[in-house]
């Protein structure tokens, strides 16, 4: 059978012929939607590559290799979603989309040694300075949440990527955060509405909406997750950045956050600020009761005061 050339099974096929040919390159593997069972890839889906090679960074400033797949309409950098490593996005001719998520095969190498020493010599482990401990579960723990959901192994020249079900398996399962945690994410929420109201007023409004519809838009996020597990379980599956957050999240949830999100406009800024506050107030305090943890309410009520008061001087 022939493959439509704008297809991903044949972008794919011709990468793999690519990079069966390039030395440096050690190993790929397909994530996401197009190697996951649970919410498998639909047309509107991208094609994510782990690209793991010997020097990720010759990949990153020549674009020149993407050409081998397809014709490239656009090409950029960004940052990965998680791990802190940079990857390739490029949009082929026909609409294909496609992320090349490029990470250096020796720390692949360290991680299956690393495992396999926990496997055999678990002892060994705890002997290690703590600072490289935790880079290590860090590590682990991202590389789990891709892993339990679903990777297709494209190519693997030295078995760098035999050791990935056990990384899913050896992670530490998901947990309440700590009590100092809980609260550094809602005392930073109370004070960012303070920072807004202040950028209004200053007329600094594009910096206002971004910190509204942004920053404090990931810490009510944090603190949705936070609520949800407290009500299904640590184990339950909330996905990662607000992905189907209208499948797994509380419904009040849901019907909170239409009027929380503002227009360019400083007086729907002004509306949908107190919305947010108070679609933040009832997740945080119910979370914080099923936690068992305080919930600093006079330094919200504060906040509300000092907002009430300059607002009344301001307007």
């Amino acid at each position: 059978m022939t493959l439509s050339p704008y297809s991903y099974d044949h972008l794919t096929n011709l990468f793999i012929r690519w990079a069966t040919d390039q030395p440096d390159i050690r190993a790929a593997i397909v994530l996401g939607s197009r190697a996951r069972t649970d919410r498998p890839a639909d047309q509107w889906s991208d094609l994510d590559l782990i690209v793991v090679a010997e020097d990720p960074q010759r990949y990153l400033s020549d674009a020149e290799w993407v050409k081998n797949m397809g014709n490239p309409w656009i090409t950029f950098l960004e940052n990965t979603a998680s791990g802190g490593f940079m990857e390739r996005r490029v949009f082929y001719e026909g609409g294909l989309d496609v992320d090349f998520a490029l990470l250096p095969a020796q720390l692949f190498r360290q991680m299956r040694t690393l495992l396999q020493v926990r496997k055999r010599f678990p002892f060994l482990i705890r002997l290690l300075p703590a600072r490289f401990r935790r880079n290590f579960d860090q590590r682990m723990l991202e590389f789990s949440d891709v892993v339990r959901r679903g990777v297709r192994v494209i190519l693997d020249k030295e078995g760098l990527t035999s050791e990935l079900t056990q990384i899913a398996a050896g992670t530490p399962k998901p947990h309440p955060p700590p009590q100092d945690e809980f609260l550094n994410v809602v005392n930073d929420f109370w004070y960012h509405a303070m920072w807004i109201a202040k950028k209004v007023q200053r007329g600094e409004l594009w910096t206002a909406k971004s910190c509204l519809d942004g920053h404090m838009k990931w810490r009510l996020l944090r603190v949705i997750e936070w609520h949800t597990h407290s009500l299904h379980g640590w184990d339950y599956d909330t996905w990662h950045d607000g992905r189907f957050l209208d499948q797994w999240a509380d419904p009040r949830v849901i019907a909170g956050l239409r009027p929380a999100f503002s227009h360019y406009d400083a007086e729907d800024v002004w509306r949908a600020l107190p919305a947010m506050m108070d679609l933040f107030r009832w997740v945080a305090e119910e979370t914080a009761e099923r936690l068992g943890y305080p919930y600093p309410k006079e330094g919200e009520e504060r906040v509300r005061a000092w907002l009430r008061d300059s607002l009344a001087v301001n307007r």
